[in-house]
């Protein structure tokens, strides 16, 4: 089924980014333990709001009005399983966009088995790594943890298929990141290997990717400008980090500073 690529432009990128910043959602990230701070430093970086409610009964009702609701599943316990549930279906009862990010799904049975659940609750977006998608499609075992075992063009016939069945978007990132509604698929190179050697970037482009999927207009377009906004983030952060401690700092204000050109 793999379609040949085509790649995002620089005026679809500036667009989306500039309508990111004039919107500034508020995300609602039910995201993993290890990578809060983190997340939310990245979305204030790019003006969005990120707002961290976990509880059953709160996450319910904040995701009736929040712009976007982020699902990881990367420190998955069965109380926060009940609660991401309830929060999903608050959210497509209120047409609330809700992203989907499969960590280490296909390697461990519980969150497999929850994210083959909520495949079904129309997901706007699903992020994940090459080995992530490839399980979540039935089509490998998963990865080595949250790291992937496969490049990302491995996974595109599972992605392109995944978007067709559920009728979402879906981005498998790696050294290139595809990102695919079944029909059309946006390659976006980029990025750095720092960006592996610290905590939190992937999930941290899932909350941008639930950011962006909540604005008006090409969701397609949108998604691929969430991967290309952190991957370019990243290039220049790159440039003037000494490791990975100087790169955090650098990333953030790359992603506030960051300006396109046409």
């Amino acid at each position: 089924m793999k379609h040949t690529p085509d790649l995002l432009t620089p005026a679809q990128l500036a667009h989306s980014l500039q309508l990111l910043r004039q919107q500034k959602p508020l995300v609602h990230c039910m995201t993993n333990d290890v990578v809060q701070t983190f997340t939310a430093n990245v979305l204030l970086a790019l003006q969005a709001s990120p707002a961290m409610v976990i509880d059953a009964e709160e996450a319910t009702q904040f995701a009736g009005f929040a712009d976007a609701l982020l699902i990881n599943v990367g420190t998955l316990t069965r109380d926060r399983r009940d609660a991401m549930l309830a929060a999903v279906q608050a959210a497509q009862q209120a047409g609330t966009p809700w992203t989907l990010d499969p960590v280490a799904v296909g390697a461990l049975s519980l969150r497999t088995a929850f994210c083959q659940q909520l495949l079904v609750l129309q997901p706007a977006a699903i992020r994940g790594n090459a080995s992530e998608i490839l399980a979540l499609a039935n089509q490998a075992p998963g990865g080595r943890g949250v790291d992937s075992v496969h490049q990302a063009d491995a996974a595109l016939s599972a992605a392109q298929q995944l978007a067709q069945d559920y009728q979402t978007i879906v981005a498998v990132t790696g050294e290139v990141d595809y990102v695919t509604d079944g029909r059309h698929t946006l390659a976006i190179p980029g990025g750095s290997p720092l960006m592996t050697r610290v905590v939190g970037t992937g999930c941290a482009l899932s909350a941008v990717v639930a950011a962006l999927s909540s604005l008006p207009g090409e969701r397609l377009q949108h998604v691929a400008a969430a991967c290309r906004i952190v991957s370019l983030a990243g290039e220049n952060a790159a440039r003037k980090a000494q490791g990975p401690g100087s790169f955090v700092a650098a990333f953030l204000d790359n992603l506030w500073t960051l300006e396109v050109a046409q």
